[in-house]
């Protein structure tokens, strides 16, 4: 799963929300410095994505992009389904996606100290240009897909990813619908297990 679809996961506990969000930017143990409940969404994240990787909706997904973008087909899955997450977002939050992303933009800066170096380099273009709140739309999604097809020294060819969601909305909505639906009651599981 992608950055919004983890931050919703993270259940409106705060610490836990940054260790979640900065998981990745976290290699092995190297986060013994940080307080308790953000090391917990640290392994609550680690533990979506073990989820996610193993489940066959995931899968299937990714396989039909896997003959055009190889590897990085689960990237971008990650990102379709965080699009169908904020297209949706009334169907899983109360409250509305620009509230509830400016307010994380504001525990971000909140806790811009602890935050990896990575995030932080990140974090401006994250909220200048609302990443979270463009995900709600091709356009946006086609905006991050392009950001990380330059990162890659344009081999991935994920610019044109947006293609491949055009053509297969649907059957990619379906999928992340069911799926999420599973992930979310995981998640909440592991969460109370914190």
């Amino acid at each position: 799963m992608n950055y919004l679809a983890h931050i919703y996961l993270s259940f409106g506990d705060e610490e836990v929300t940054i260790g979640n969000f900065i998981a990745d930017g976290i290699r092995g143990n190297k986060y013994t410095h940080l307080p308790e409940r953000v090391q917990k969404g640290i392994l609550l994240h680690r533990a979506i994505d073990t989820y996610t990787d193993a489940h066959p909706i995931p899968r299937m997904s990714s396989k039909r992009l896997h003959h055009r973008y190889s590897h990085y087909s689960r990237v971008i899955v990650d990102i379709f389904y965080d699009h169908f997450l904020a297209s949706n977002w009334s169907h899983y939050s109360r409250v509305p996606l620009a509230p509830f992303v400016d307010d994380f933009y504001g525990l971000l800066d909140r806790n811009f100290p602890i935050l990896p170096p990575g995030i932080k380099r990140m974090m401006p273009y994250m909220i200048s240009d609302n990443w979270l709140v463009n995900y709600a739309h091709i356009d946006g999604i086609g905006q991050v897909l392009r950001g990380m097809n330059r990162r890659t020294g344009h081999k991935s060819g994920m610019h044109a990813a947006t293609e491949d969601l055009q053509e297969h909305y649907h059957t990619f909505e379906q999928e992340f619908t069911g799926f999420f639906n599973e992930l979310e009651s995981y998640a909440l599981e592991q969460y109370t297990l914190l």
